[in-house]
């Protein structure tokens, strides 16, 4: 994936997380210490019962309670002569997710700054940033360099920018100088990872938030929220802006602040979370409790709003097929069971009748509760929301009549780096628009009926229906470049 996009950035009240970001672009050790002030000294039990008593949680996905993993890494290191490490987990796999890359990219000194503390509270000496963009690498470096020499040591490393990168034994297989896979196995980083030694990790708004708490105290980080979830949140909203969100605030405003409505509904957690139809959308709060009264989960913060001129059926399939590619590969409902299911989903969206849903459906059953990670569930019941949610367009999709809709790319994937082009000749083009009917989210046209542009990126997935479009074009006016 390429270096861009950076995020935009926006805040609902009193910014956090994102202090000073509305005066500085990037806030150097100088800025941050001015934005933020001097960060307070804990002992390990002081640290432990803040985050006990905030009831701070991990913010990748799992939220898995930050003290009990505390807890768990000092009770593993006292069997292991005390070594201990500290991992922050930078990777953010997924396009939709951007609010890890904003923190390490805009305030990378209040990611450090949790996981030092972090690090003093279960005496480690080795903290490493883990990520996966080269200018996040750049930052974070720069920001280590600007620390100086002394106290604990901070390493930064570069890892495969992958869905299953951020996955916890995927990490530290990469850390350990592995492949960056998932090992399979039920092994607590707590009880070893980094160098075989019990080690922290969690991800990098976890630490960030630690960081604030630590300067604001239990009672001031309590002051916004809500009281069974206090603090704020960051939420990725169309995978393009980040925004910094008190718990308890109204889903819907956060999606006003940024310009856009449910439309034909909102996905919540990325792309292993579920769909919100536009009116529980519009009466969900931004909190675990809010959501889980839905059936969704807030997972890694990404809100996906689906605009209402898009089609739901394909961009599903588009994600899917997606998915599938970024397979670990080390277990059959990776390797077979998602490029079968994408398989099926793209056939039944292409009209494959009632028998090519009710493949899907299959598929999805034969990758459940059997894959070495949670890749497969969670890709599964992705699919299975989409059904439940948009079943008339599956259906009419399935049936052979569609949607009548294109699909516009509402949920972001990486930029396909396929050189290869579609080229009309103007000199020969005659507007007849079969390339339309064959190559829909490829070529659009004008209102005269000709193709809008002359030259259009074909993405990899889409090259034999360009070989198609060609062949088809009875005035040979197209051809492909790279």
């Amino acid at each position: 994936m390429s270096e861009a996009p950076r995020p935009g950035l926006g805040c609902v009240g009193t910014p956090r997380l994102l202090t000073g970001l509305d005066r500085f672009p990037r806030l150097d050790r100088d800025a941050h210490e001015a934005a933020h002030g001097p960060l307070p000294r804990y002992r390990p039990d002081e640290l432990v019962d803040l985050a006990a008593d905030i009831d701070l949680r991990g913010r990748g996905g799992a939220g898995f309670p930050f003290a009990r993993k505390l807890r768990a890494v000092n009770q593993s290191a006292r069997g292991r002569d005390g070594l201990t490490a500290v991992v922050v987990n930078g990777s953010e796999g997924e396009p939709s997710c951007l609010k890890d890359k904003a923190l390490l990219l805009h305030a990378p000194h209040l990611v450090l700054d949790g996981a030092l503390l972090a690090a003093s509270a279960v005496g480690a000496e080795d903290v490493v940033i883990a990520v996966t963009r080269p200018d996040v690498e750049r930052s974070v470096r720069d920001a280590v360099a600007e620390r100086g020499r002394g106290g604990r040591q901070v390493r930064v490393a570069l890892l495969p920018e992958r869905f299953v990168t951020g996955e916890g034994t995927a990490m530290i297989n990469g850390l350990n100088g592995g492949a960056t896979l998932p090992s399979g196995q039920r092994v607590r980083t707590s009880e070893r990872g980094l160098g075989g030694v019990p080690t922290l990790l969690s991800n990098t708004e976890t630490y960030a938030q630690l960081a604030v708490a630590a300067r604001l105290g239990a009672a001031g980080y309590r002051s916004a929220g809500l009281p069974s979830e206090p603090g704020t949140v960051l939420l990725t909203v169309a995978g393009s802006t980040v925004i910094e969100a008190p718990t308890g605030t109204s889903l819907a405003y956060v999606l006003e602040l940024c310009g856009m409505r449910p439309g034909q509904g909102v996905l919540v957690g990325g792309y292993h979370g579920r769909w919100l139809d536009p009116g529980s959308a519009l009466g969900a709060e931004v909190s675990r409790q809010s959501l889980a009264a839905f059936g969704a989960v807030l997972g890694a913060g990404a809100v996906l709003p689906l605009p209402e001129d898009t089609c739901p059926a394909g961009e599903v399939a588009r994600v899917t097929r997606w998915m599938a590619n970024e397979s670990a590969g080390q277990c059959g409902p990776c390797v077979r069971g998602l490029p079968a299911l994408a398989d099926v989903l793209e056939a039944a969206v292409a009209g494959g009748g009632r028998s090519a849903l009710e493949a899907v459906e299959a598929r999805m059953l034969g990758v459940r509760r059997r894959g070495a990670c949670s890749h497969p569930d969670g890709t599964s019941h992705f699919v299975a929301s989409a059904l439940a949610s948009f079943p008339d367009e599956f259906r009419d999709h399935a049936l052979g009549s569609g949607c009548g809709r294109r699909v516009l790319g509402a949920l972001p994937l990486p930029d396909d780096e396929s050189p290869e082009r579609l080229v009309v000749d103007w000199t020969l083009c005659k507007g007849h628009g079969l390339c339309v009917d064959v190559l829909p989210d490829v070529v659009r046209l004008d209102a005269d009926g000709y193709p809008a542009q002359a030259s259009m990126p074909v993405p990899e997935r889409l090259r034999p229906k360009a070989l198609r479009a060609v062949r088809r074009c009875p005035a040979l006016a197209l051809r492909i470049q790279e």
